[in-house]
Formats: structure tokens, C-alpha cells, sequence
């Protein structure tokens, strides 16, 4: 059942998205009934949070017990006592799932408001607080200490420091403000530190705000999954082509016990350096993070012996990850896309390319993972038909674990080609929300079934490069 409504589009990239989820092979298999069907949930879907909170164990430093325990403590603490579970993934032996609760439709709002940016109200509804730097707006006499109704301007419209706004806003939950208008929008003011401490959200999710730091990732589902199915081995050197901010590189290094060489690159120097932070954070030693871009990481000529750092010679790397840069549109939430068409069919060339470089990295017999965040089909499916026409050394290989579903017809890709790649596909879930009540009533396996349907949309394949020329 909807609370918000559905994503919202730029009327051109609608237009592209509705002839991606029509195409003709798609409507062969479902018919045209059930394919419209299963469009319009997705665009439901992707305005509401995931229904669980995932977080990956730094087994580095801990056991998924030990964590577990913490967690579960401290869940308690911020939730006042109300018993949440806290549950391990059978299939991703590193992962903790905390249930969602919401939305709660009960809660009473208050006459004064705080407006904040769409960034910001997507992360108050999985589970943060509110910073100064997100707050666009709040009534004429909000005061510190006072309670707020807290609402997300999703298109963009409010202009900063209004002291009321008529546009379309969405209502996120109450908090506590912890300083006055004059004080957030005055220049010698605080321009950092928590503005709202969120004390009745719509999503009940938990804060990770200094929370087990070391000991804890905060990732969405599909992308530990990416690093599993990569499954780095300790001795190997592992290239993740655009890294940041290191979720999965410092996954990749923990799966590989610390021992071998991740090579770590992003275009965008502070990127790079939040990649760094979190090796360090995590206490990971493997891991060397360059400012580098990508498509220009293959080396034209001999390289000192003593060089580090990209460009690489031909046939370096063992595995290589490529969660590629994309158009995100299986991020969730999202109530209003704002990105052009030109820009959404911007991404396409720019990952053949990088593609491309990997491909000549990978050492024969390697192994290529390929991913993004976004449901389009050119990104995904067409992306792995042009790669195998392109690479005859290239093969599509099972994907373990496999816990979404296949790929999306309509790219010309057999059946059996299609069960080889791994779509995390919110709509195969019917959207609902979730009660203590029902939760405690609900068992476990049904449990981690939902948790591996309703997440972010996402999209892997692996390939093995054969070792004949």
C-alpha cells in the first residue's frame, strides 16, 4: 500500500522509461496488462524505503554474534524498548537485517514546520537525524527545544531561510529542533551539528551515527551481494574501478582476510580520500586508494618496476569489480528523479569504456563483476549483450549467492543467458508495511525472503575470461 506517492520524472524520461518496461519481448512474456503492472509498482516502490535497514559485519574485527548482540542492544536503547529483531542473513553470512517499521500513519503533526532538502528527507527516512546543512526552511519563531513537524521539499522549489512554503512537500515524522531559525540561518551561526533530533519518524529505522563504527558497514543489500559474487581470494590482486566511497573495497579486502593487494580507484580526490577512511576505520592494510580516472587506467607503455599506482599494464588483475557509474534509478527512496534524458543515456559509453579497460586488465581466467544501481535496460542487460558480442573471451558465469531474481527480457538475450544475471527488482514484492504487531508475527524465512525482494534496484553479471587469446 502506497504512503507517498510515486516517483516522479522529467516528462522525457518518462517517456524512455515506459518504452524500456513495454518493450516488445517483455510484453510477449507477460502481456501487456502485467508488464504495466509490475512498471507501476516499481515506480511505488522506489518512493519508499527498503522495508530493512542492512548492515555488513567488519568480521576483521569481530564475530557476526558479537555484533549482532551490540547492535541489538543498542537498537533497544534508541528505540526505548520496543523489541526489534535483529537477524542474520542465511546466505550472506555477514549481514544483519533490522526490519523497518512504517509507515506509521498516526502520527500527529505540529504547527511548526521545518523544511528540508530532498537529499536530506531520504535519509531521515532510513533512519537519520536532521543536520544543519540540510535544513532549507523552518517556521518564523521555531525556538531550540521546541517541537517540529519535519517535511521534505522533493523538487527543490522552497528557497532557502523562507519562513513558510506552499509547494509540494512531504511529511517525514516529528523532532526536537536543537537550535533557533536565527540560530541555523544566521552566517556566524553553526552551519554543522544535528538540527532536528528525530523523535517520531514516519520510518522507524535506526540511527548509525556513531554507532559501532569500526565494527559496522551500513550498505544496502545488492551491493554485499556484489562482493560475494566477486569472491576475492586471500594472495590475489583485486582492481575496484570506481570505488567509492569503499563499501565494497573494504568488503573485498575483509573477504580476503587482509592478505593480497586491493587496488582502490576514484576520478574525485575527496572520494578517494573517504576511501581511505574507511580502510583505515575498518583497519584494513590491503587496500590502496588513487585519485585515477578509470578509462584511462590501462598502461600504453612499460611501467617502472617500483610503480604502484595506475595505469596498469595489460592482464594485472586476478578479479576486477566494475560497480559502474550510472544513472541510480534504483535508489531508493526517491519521490522525484531529476536528471535529464541526455544525462541518463549519458552513462552508457562512458561504461563500455570503462568496460572496456577491465576487460584488457583481466587476467585470463579472471573474473569481471559487473554492476549498477539503476533499473534501465541499456545500463544492464544491453550492457552484457554488447560485451559478449564485443569480447569473445568473455563468457557469462552462475552468480553465487543468487538471491534476486533474472534479468530483464528485451535486450535479445536467451533465457538461459538471462538466468545467469541477478536483477534486484522491488516490485517482485507487494509493497506493505510493517507493525510491531505483524512483525512479531511473521517468521523468520518469510522474513529474509522480503528483505532480499524489497530493497534497492539493482544489477550484477560475472564474467570469465577464457584463457585462449
Amino acid at each position: 500500500m502506497s504512503f507517498f506517492p510515486k516517483i516522479v520524472f522529467q516528462y522525457e524520461v518518462e517517456e524512455y522509461l515506459t518504452k524500456v518496461f513495454r518493450n516488445k519481448e517483455l510484453i510477449t512474456a507477460l502481456g501487456t496488462q502485467e508488464a504495466e503492472n509490475k512498471y507501476q509498482s516499481l515506480l511505488s516502490h522506489l518512493s519508499h524505503p527498503p522495508a530493512f535497514t542492512t548492515v555488513r559485519v567488519n568480521t576483521h574485527l569481530a564475530s557476526v554474534k558479537h555484533v549482532k548482540k551490540l547492535l541489538f542492544e543498542e537498537i533497544q536503547k534508541q528505540f526505548k524498548g520496543l523489541c526489534v529483531p535483529v537477524l542474520e542473513h542465511p546466505k550472506l553470512q555477514d549481514v544483519l537485517l533490522i526490519p523497518v517499521i512504517g509507515p506509521r500513519r498516526d502520527l500527529k503533526k505540529h504547527a511548526s514546520e521545518v523544511i528540508v532538502g530532498a537529499q536530506c528527507g531520504y535519509a531521515v527516512l532510513r533512519g537519520a537525524h536532521v543536520y544543519v546543512p540540510g535544513i532549507v526552511s523552518t517556521s518564523r519563531f521555531v525556538k531550540a527545544g521546541d517541537l517540529v513537524s519535519v517535511y521534505s521539499d522533493i523538487e527543490g522549489k522552497c528557497k532557502r531561510g523562507a519562513k513558510e512554503f506552499d509547494g509540494v512537500k512531504v511529511f517525514l515524522g516529528n523532532g526536537i529542533s536543537e537550535f533557533s531559525r536565527s540560530e541555523i540561518f544566521s552566517s556566524s551561526g553553526p552551519l554543522k551539528g544535528l538540527g532536528i533530533r528525530m523523535i517520531e519518524p514516519v520510518y522507524l529505522s535506526p540511527s548509525f551515527d556513531n554507532v559501532l563504527p569500526s565494527h559496522l558497514f551500513l550498505q544496502n543489500l545488492p551491493s554485499v551481494v556484489v562482493s560475494h559474487i566477486l569472491n576475492p581470494q586471500p594472495g590475489e590482486k583485486i582492481l575496484d574501478m570506481c570505488a567509492a566511497p569503499g563499501g565494497k573495497t573494504t568488503h573485498l579486502a575483509t573477504l580476503m582476510h587482509d592478505q593480497g593487494e586491493v587496488i582502490a580507484m576514484d576520478k574525485i580526490a575527496n572520494k578517494v580520500k573517504k576511501i581511505k577512511h574507511n580502510a583505515e576505520l575498518l583497519q584494513l592494510n590491503c587496500i590502496k586508494a588513487f585519485c585515477y580516472d578509470g578509462t584511462k587506467a590501462l598502461s600504453v607503455e612499460k611501467r617502472e618496476d617500483k610503480q604502484e599506482g595506475p595505469p596498469f599494464l595489460p592482464e594485472s588483475f586476478d578479479r576486477i569489480l566494475l560497480d559502474a557509474p550510472c544513472s541510480g534509478m534504483g535508489q531508493r527512496p526517491n519521490m522525484a528523479y531529476s536528471s535529464t534524458l541526455k544525462e541518463v543515456t549519458s552513462y552508457q559509453p562512458l561504461q563500455r569504456k570503462l568496460f572496456t579497460v577491465a576487460v584488457k586488465l583481466l587476467k585470463p581466467g579472471g573474473v569481471l563483476v559487473y554492476s549498477t544501481c539503476t533499473i534501465t535496460l541499456s545500463e544492464n542487460e544491453e550492457q552484457v549483450a554488447w560485451a559478449l558480442k564485443s569480447f569473445p573471451c568473455l563468457q557469462l558465469h552462475p552468480q553465487e549467492p543468487h538471491i534476486g531474481g533474472e534479468g530483464m527480457k528485451g535486450a535479445g538475450l536467451s533465457l538461459d543467458q538471462l538466468k545467469l544475471l541477478q536483477r534486484f527488482d522491488p516490485s517482485a514484492v507487494t509493497l506493505q508495511g510493517m507493525d510491531i504487531n505483524s512483525l512479531q508475527d511473521s517468521r523468520e524465512d518469510d522474513l529474509i525472503s522480503l528483505a532480499n525482494k524489497d530493497c534497492i534496484g539493482f544489477f550484477i553479471a560475472k564474467f570469465i575470461k577464457s584463457n585462449s587469446k
